[in-house]
C-alpha cells in the first residue's frame, strides 16, 4: 500500500559555516606546542626562582638561569604565541625622527577560517595576568625580607612580563593610550567572555589589521 506523503516543510536556514567554526572554537587545543611553551618558560622561571636557595647555593647561577628563561619567555610570547593562541602580536619602532610608535597586528575575522579557540586564549590570558602577579608578589617578599640581592632580577621579572600584558592588552583594544579606558574595557570583555564564550568573537586567521601609535 502507497502511503501518501505530505509537504508541511518550511524554508529553514541552515548555516553549516557558523556551525563548524563554532565546533573548532570550542576544541580544546589547536596549538599545543605554542601553548605548552606559552607556559613553559614563565613557569619555569618562578619554579627556578622559588627553588634557587634549595637546590643550588650560586646566586651567579641562579640569576642567569632565571633572567635567560625570563628573556625566552618575553620572546616566544611577544613572535610566536600571541599570533598563534588569539591571533595579536604588537612591536615598538623608533622612527627616524627618535620617535616611539607602538604597532598593533590582529587577524581579521574570516567566514574560510577558525578563530582562536577559546581554551587556548583562557590559556593565554591567563598565563599573561597571573604570572607578572606573581613577580610583584616576589618583589614585596624580596623587600621586606631585605634579600636586596634579588630584586633586580624580580624587577626584570616584572618589567618583562609587563611589557608583554601591556602590549597585548593594548593591541587587543585597538590600540587604545588611555589606561583607564582599556582597564574599563578590557575587563568588561573578560567578563562577557566568561558569561557567554559562544557569543564572544575571538580574531580570526585571515588578514593583519594594523594599528599604529
Amino acid at each position: 500500500m502507497k502511503q501518501a506523503l505530505v509537504d508541511d516543510t518550511e524554508d529553514v536556514s541552515l548555516d553549516f559555516g557558523n556551525e563548524e567554526e563554532l565546533a573548532l572554537r570550542k576544541a580544546k587545543i589547536r596549538h599545543p606546542l605554542a601553548t605548552f611553551f606559552h607556559l613553559f618558560f614563565r613557569v619555569s622561571a618562578i619554579v627556578t626562582y622559588v627553588g634557587c636557595d634549595w637546590f643550588s647555593r650560586s646566586f651567579a647561577g641562579c640569576f642567569v638561569t632565571v633572567l635567560l628563561l625570563l628573556t625566552l619567555d618575553f620572546w616566544s610570547v611577544k613572535n610566536v604565541t600571541g599570533r598563534l593562541m588569539v591571533g595579536l602580536r604588537w612591536w615598538n619602532q623608533i622612527d627616524e625622527d627618535g620617535k616611539s610608535h607602538w604597532i598593533f597586528e590582529a587577524r581579521k575575522v574570516s567566514p574560510h577560517h577558525v578563530a582562536a579557540t577559546e581554551a587556548e586564549a583562557r590559556v593565554f590570558w591567563l598565563g599573561l595576568i597571573i604570572c607578572p602577579m606573581i613577580w610583584i608578589v616576589f618583589f614585596f617578599s624580596s623587600l621586606f625580607s631585605l634579600k636586596l640581592k634579588w630584586l633586580a632580577l624580580v624587577i626584570a621579572g616584572i618589567s618583562l612580563q609587563a611589557a608583554n600584558l601591556y602590549g597585548y592588552v593594548l593591541c587587543k583594544m585597538g590600540g587604545e593610550s588611555d589606561i583607564s579606558k582599556i582597564t574599563a574595557s578590557f575587563l568588561s570583555q573578560t567578563v562577557f567572555q566568561t558569561a557567554c564564550p559562544s557569543d564572544f568573537q575571538k580574531p580570526g586567521l585571515e588578514g593583519l589589521e594594523i594599528h599604529k601609535h
